[in-house]
């Protein structure tokens, strides 16, 4: 009898843990709510991304810290990475800005990843001409950024401008 019972508890533990994993891979089962996701619109120009949406949701920041380097201090241009590509395709057709607006590209998964975005305090963050930067001497501003990144420490605009005069 006392074994009868244990199996009757032990299949009975096995159909209500099934039933529970089956209710918690289910799309009935209600949502966590918490911080609102990012709002990520499709890019306005282009047919597709230079890379897959993944890479580069993951890489981005690498991609471009390389494409700037290369550029500024090494004098290779291209615009398969450059900034001023990026926010020609995804600058919002509302503000014009990938960075104007709480909803902008940029801001949008910044701001839910807790990251400050430092690439405006210096780039325009709308499409522009040839000139979509302060008129500062990059090469010397750019430099004085990594070695400060390199060294862990943070270098306001105020000391890059110094730097580069």
């Amino acid at each position: 009898m006392a074994g009868k019972i244990k199996r009757l508890l032990a299949l009975g533990a096995v159909v209500l843990t099934t039933a529970a994993l089956a209710w918690a891979g289910s799309d009935d089962q209600p949502k966590a709510s918490g911080a609102p996701k990012p709002v990520i619109t499709k890019a306005v120009k282009g047919e597709q991304c230079v890379e897959p949406n993944d890479f580069m949701r993951r890489n981005h920041m690498k991609v471009l810290l390389h494409h700037r380097d290369e550029t500024v201090l090494e004098g290779v241009r291209t615009k398969k990475y450059s900034l001023k590509e990026c926010i020609n395709c995804h600058a919002s057709e509302k503000t014009g800005s990938v960075a104007a607006s709480k909803d902008d590209f940029c801001v949008s998964c910044h701001s839910y990843a807790a990251v400050k975005i430092d690439c405006f305090d210096c780039h325009s963050t709308k499409p522009q001409g040839s000139m979509a930067m302060h008129p500062l001497n990059a090469e010397t501003a750019h430099y004085a950024h990594k070695l400060a990144a390199q060294a862990n420490s943070k270098v306001s605009a105020e000391e890059m401008a110094g730097i580069a005069q």
